[in-house]
């Protein structure tokens, strides 16, 4: 028994309605990354990572704006959360300790200023940073931002350049090589 003249779209208008939302913001940064490489594969929940490609490239995406879906009196910090974090396993549930999950973790931040101009599939209002986990995990860090973002990944990339910098910055010396499994 389905419901007469309801369509998914009816649910995503009403579950995300605004990309503001951080959640919304989120997965949407997962889904130009996961477009951006060509990605098959779906999103997993919980995955320990956001997009996952054919030959095993694990990469975790982090975003910030300066928009809010709130009422705010300034524009806010961009700041990227969660670096580390604990491993789920169905069977064994989480892990002891945190850890870097990714090979690569790409920031991404929406960098519209006012409600007025702010269209989050216009890629050209979005940065892209790319950092692999080496350079991550010698930093230490559970959260980042902005500066040291921008320090570390040499610049930002443009969409059209996103793919090309993930692949250089996949450390795995071995093609095809995994990510530990979330089983």
């Amino acid at each position: 028994m389905g419901l007469d003249g309801v369509t998914i779209a009816d649910f995503w208008r009403f579950a995300l309605p605004d990309f503001k939302m951080n959640n919304a913001r989120g997965y949407l940064a997962e889904f130009l990354v996961h477009r951006a490489l060509g990605s098959a594969r779906s999103r997993g929940e919980w995955h320990s990572h956001d997009v996952e490609t054919e030959d095993g490239l694990c990469i975790e995406v982090k975003t910030s704006a300066y928009l809010q879906a709130w009422e705010q009196r300034q524009l806010s910090d961009i700041r990227f959360t969660g670096l580390r974090s604990k491993r789920w396993n169905p069977r064994t549930g989480y892990a002891d300790e945190e850890t870097y999950n990714a090979h690569v973790y790409v920031f991404a931040v929406q960098t519209a200023r006012s409600h007025e101009e702010y269209d989050p599939l216009d890629v050209g209002q979005w940065e892209f940073f790319v950092l692999g986990r080496p350079v991550v995990e010698r930093l230490g860090r559970k959260s980042m931002g902005y500066a040291t973002v921008r320090r570390h990944a040499g610049g930002s990339v443009a969409y059209s350049g996103l793919a090309e910098r993930i692949r250089a910055a996949d450390p795995r010396r071995v093609p095809g090589q995994r990510c530990a499994t979330d089983e």
